[in-house]
This record gives structure tokens, C-alpha cells and sequence, in this order.
């Protein structure tokens, strides 16, 4: 046996990869975790966290992920602190590279999770979790009889708005086309609500304010005409793409680029896993991340008691 030879690698830093980690180590696996240079996903982006059991008082993303690796390491997580460059599962054991470090391992857990479409503005970066977000479910909490506005047309952006509506003063929904690209039944339901108003033909130029949301600049597609719209908050609704291009050809992947798992967990390639976003595209929160990689672990563990006699050839 090589001494590089793992019983599971964890690819990712979220808290399904901090997770599974967690729940490797409880089952005594030793597990090996890649961080990449996202460590923490989208909850590194994020101020108060208000729903994440376990917290009577809010708690700063980025704490409450340096909580959870330091979880991890403190019960024998190894870390390293590197992005996965090269994978192969075609062959058995599988063999996971970084810039720096080569491991074969029994079974793996992909946590890699997705990265929301972004506006590419210096002012959205800025202001983001002062205003700006991704996630409805997340922060409409925190515009309660307040004015916001989302851009987007798809699914996802009536998603947003008719759940914003719930607690927002007023909805406005930035198009950058005449029609909605949303199921018909959203339509409709976003249609008839009257919190909820349109802008079509138009992109947001930039974002108002320097320590939080104070309004947007608006561009008219057809006329180039710009206008202020005054609004407490942004929600940009325009799409998720899963972080999985490493694995493309290595494991089934659906048309938006989504990890395909059967039994809530695994993927095409036996003792290969999959937790959190990389495969969710419906729920897309910290603590059902967090439920995905308690379930990859505990998979895991089952999957490598299959593999008891091989491991004992390899006294792993």
C-alpha cells in the first residue's frame, strides 16, 4: 500500500464538504479535504446568518464557517488548503491531484458546490451582504416594509420576487427583455401579485450607496436612457453555475452541469458522492448543504464496508 492512499477525499469547503468531513472523522475515515480557494461558498459572501439552527443570535457567514472547519480539524480532519486541478475515477483506487499534493483514495465526496451569476459590477461586489444578494430565502427577512428590486426573467427571479413579496413594501423586476423566460404558472402568479411590478428592456448599470443598498442606475436597452430607482435592497436572480467542470466526463452530469445522485447521494460512479449545491439546485441552503453531507458520509461509511477484503489486502 502506497502511503498516500486514503480511505475517503473530500472535495470542497462549504458546509456540506465541513459536513461530511465532520461525520467522515465521527466515523473514523480519516478524511482528507481539499478547500479550494472558495473555502466557505457563498456563506463567506454572507453578513447575519438568522436560520441556521443552533444559533439563538445571528451569526457572521464567515464565522460560522470558520466554526465548522475548525470542527472538522479539531476531530481529525487533515486539511489542505489547495485547489483540486486533475480527478480520475475511471480507474480504482481514484486518484486526486492539487497544484502540490497527489492522493489515491477509496471514495470521494464532491461538495464543490455553485456559484450565482453575477452582474459583474464593482458596486455589487462591494455591497454585497449590505444589500445585495442571491437568496431570497436567505435575507427577505431583513427588507421587511422596504423597497427592493430583482433582476432576472427566468424561474428563479419570480421565485424570488413573489417570495420577497411576503415581506418587502414593493417588488420591482428588471428584465433585460419584454417577456418573462419563466414557467407559465410563475408568470401568472408573479403577474397577479400587486407588490410586484416590471422594467422591461433594461440591465442595472450600477448599484447605489457605499455601506449599503440606497438605489440602482437603470439602462433602457432600446433607448439608452438611464434612471434612478430608489430601493433598500438588490436580489440578482440570473442563474447558478455548478462548480463541476473538473468532473465533466467522469461522472453523469445533467444539462445545466448538475451532478446527477441517485439515493439522495451517489453518482454514476460507485464509491464517488456527491452533497450540497454541486447537485441541488431547488433548495440551495446552508443547512440542507450541511443535511447533504451527513448523508455522503454516511454513505461512505457503507459503501467502503463493501470494500472490507480489498481494504485489508491494502491494510489501509
Amino acid at each position: 500500500m502506497e502511503n498516500n492512499l486514503r480511505k475517503t477525499v473530500i472535495i470542497g469547503s462549504g458546509p456540506a464538504g465541513l459536513t461530511a468531513a465532520i461525520y467522515a472523522c465521527r466515523a473514523d475515515l480519516a478524511p482528507l479535504l481539499f478547500t479550494g480557494s472558495g473555502f466557505g461558498g457563498q456563506l463567506m459572501l454572507t453578513s447575519d446568518v438568522e436560520n441556521f439552527p443552533g444559533f439563538p443570535e445571528p451569526v457572521l457567514g464567515p464565522e460560522l464557517m470558520d466554526r465548522m472547519m475548525r470542527q472538522a480539524e479539531r476531530l481529525g480532519t487533515e486539511i489542505v488548503r489547495e485547489d483540486v486541478v486533475e480527478v480520475d475515477f475511471r480507474n480504482y483506487p481514484f486518484r486526486i491531484k492539487s497544484l502540490n499534493k497527489e492522493v489515491q483514495t477509496l471514495s470521494v465526496i464532491i461538495a464543490t458546490g455553485a456559484t450565482p451569476r453575477r452582474l459583474n459590477l464593482e458596486s455589487e461586489k462591494r455591497l454585497m451582504g449590505r444589500g445585495v444578494s442571491n437568496c431570497a430565502v436567505c435575507d427577505a427577512y431583513f427588507f421587511k416594509e422596504k423597497d427592493v428590486a430583482v433582476v432576472g426573467g427566468g424561474d428563479t427571479a419570480m421565485e424570488e420576487a413573489t417570495y420577497l413579496s411576503k415581506f418587502a413594501n414593493k417588488v420591482t423586476v428588471i428584465h433585460r427583455r419584454d417577456k418573462l423566460r419563466a414557467s407559465a404558472a410563475l408568470q401568472k402568479e408573479a403577474f397577479r401579485n400587486k407588490k410586484i411590478s416590471f422594467i422591461w428592456n433594461s440591465v442595472v448599470d450600477e448599484i447605489v450607496g457605499e455601506k449599503k443598498v440606497e438605489g440602482i442606475i437603470i439602462r433602457n436597452l432600446l433607448t439608452g436612457e438611464k434612471s434612478r430607482l430608489s430601493v433598500d435592497g438588490l436580489f440578482v436572480a440570473i442563474g447558478y453555475e455548478p462548480n463541476t467542470s473538473l468532473f465533466r466526463g467522469q461522472v453523469e452530469l445533467d444539462e445545466k452541469g448538475y451532478i446527477v445522485v441517485r439515493n439522495e447521494t451517489e453518482t454514476s460512479v460507485p464509491g464517488v458522492f456527491a452533497a450540497g449545491d454541486v447537485k441541488d439546485y431547488r433548495y440551495r441552503q446552508a443547512v440542507t448543504a450541511a443535511a447533504d453531507g451527513c448523508k455522503a458520509a454516511l454513505d461512505v461509511d457503507r459503501f467502503l464496508k463493501t470494500k472490507e477484503e480489498y481494504i485489508s489486502q491494502l491494510q489501509v
